[in-house]
């Protein structure tokens, strides 16, 4: 989720853990929470978050098929701009008779402006019977309360998962890496550590065969917010398609280097959190400020960037890529240099793919957020501090008029191979 000018209806190595001191708020594990054992234990039902990505916040067993579940919600390092965007827990020993779950304290805040909504009626929740395969609820089974929802399911199985949005966890993309090491035209490399000591990454993809110096590059940053897990399921599909044996694949790579930051936020991914680090910065703003200590997932895709651009390598064109809950849109820098590309893109990811705009293509009109500074975004940043080609783009998780409903994570994975075509078709 990232920012408008009005307030919205809303809201490898990936292992070890740093030495340093970790904030209160870092949780180095996933266990359940205490209140979701307990509740469940009463009953034989439970509802359980320890698992990477889990989180529910305290459970009220109110009767043997009736729960109330208090989100946890994430704030920054100001203790403001509470988001309430994400869930994702695990029920053992389902009754066979229809649940009710009840999911209350959504209020939350957005760049410190209050009444802001991420779960709505527009937003169902997903649920598997295997932890792999995600369907989203019906929704004459999702309702809509006067600051809470509610969930009626009667599960096929004792055993369920149920989610915001179909999770994307490290564990996703190690395997990903795992099967894709080794791949003729592609580089791993390490640029940094986050807060707690996990890996933050940078892939290479090009034809080594072909001359680099005339080559376009395209930086594609994902993940940047923990639960937009549907920028990662993007990031997947354009992987593989580059990687793959399609013949329009193999001409981009000998055409272009595309530099993937696939994951921007780990901890967060690992722990369930929102959209703050493990120290509660966003790592979507402060991109005007620099603190290694505390935001060092920032520092390692700025020097990245800054780096390349320093040493004689071209960036003809950065995305960072999101999800929202109701909104969709691309907006790009308010220049005439890269007034063109944005518009043709625009054009082109409307014209061949599931890309749903809002509204029409437009321009940054540069504004920080008040009170504090450190509110810049990276497409911000990039722009007005080093004039690069920088654009932002929101994917909402909500229905989409061309699918005639929500998107899944294979739409997700489709829509990452096609935009990676709409990228070249605008750069050519």
């Amino acid at each position: 989720m990232h920012r408008r000018n009005f307030l919205r209806n809303t809201a490898t190595g990936l292992g070890g853990m740093a030495a340093a001191a970790i904030p209160s708020r870092a949780k180095q594990t996933r266990p359940a929470s205490p209140d979701a054992r307990s509740a469940a234990g009463q009953s034989g039902m439970a509802l359980t978050t320890d698992f990477e990505g889990g989180s529910l916040g305290k459970v009220v067993k109110v009767t043997d098929t009736y729960t109330r579940c208090i989100l946890l919600g994430e704030v920054d390092q100001l203790g403001r701009n509470r988001q309430v965007s994400w869930y994702y827990f695990r029920i053992d020993g389902a009754p066979d008779s229809e649940l009710t779950i009840d999911f209350t304290d959504l209020a939350g805040e957005y760049n410190f402006r209050p009444g802001n909504h991420a779960v709505t009626p527009d937003t169902p929740p997903v649920y598997s019977y295997d932890g792999r395969h995600w369907e989203h609820v019906a929704k004459e089974n999702w309702y809509a309360f006067e600051g809470s929802m509610r969930l009626r399911i009667k599960p096929a199985k004792s055993r369920l998962w149920i989610a915001h949005v179909a999770p994307y966890t490290t564990r996703h993309l190690a395997q990903l890496l795992g099967e894709i090491k080794g791949a003729p035209g592609l580089e791993s490399q390490v640029i940094g550590k986050s807060v707690q000591g996990r890996d933050i990454l940078l892939l290479t993809i090009t034809d080594p065969g072909t001359a680099q110096k005339q080559k376009k590059v395209v930086w594609l940053m994902f993940r940047q917010h923990a639960w937009e897990a549907g920028s990662s399921w993007a990031a997947e599909g354009a992987i593989r398609f580059l990687l793959s044996s399609d013949p329009i694949a193999s001409r981009i790579r000998r055409e272009t280097i595309f530099k993937i930051l696939p994951m921007q936020d780990p901890d967060g991914v690992f722990r369930g959190g929102v959209r703050f680090n493990a120290y509660g910065y966003d790592l979507n703003r402060n991109w005007d400020v620099s603190d290694a200590l505390k935001m060092p997932e920032i520092t390692a895709a700025r020097n990245a960037i800054l780096n390349w651009a320093a040493h004689g390598g071209r960036i003809d064109f950065f995305l960072s890529l999101h999800n929202d809950e109701t909104n969709e849109y691309l907006i790009g820098p308010p220049s005439p240099r890269f007034r063109n590309l944005g518009q043709k893109l625009f054009e082109e990811l409307t014209r061949t793919t599931t890309f749903d705009p809002s509204h029409p293509y437009e321009e940054d009109p540069g504004k920080v957020t008040p009170l504090q500074p450190g509110r810049m975004d990276v497409a911000q940043a990039l722009y007005y501090q080093h004039a690069l080609p920088a654009f932002l783009m929101e994917q909402r998780i909500a229905r989409v008029r061309k699918l005639d409903r929500c998107p899944t994570m294979n739409d997700r994975m489709e829509f990452g191979k096609d935009l990676v075509k709409a990228i070249r078709a605008a750069l050519s």
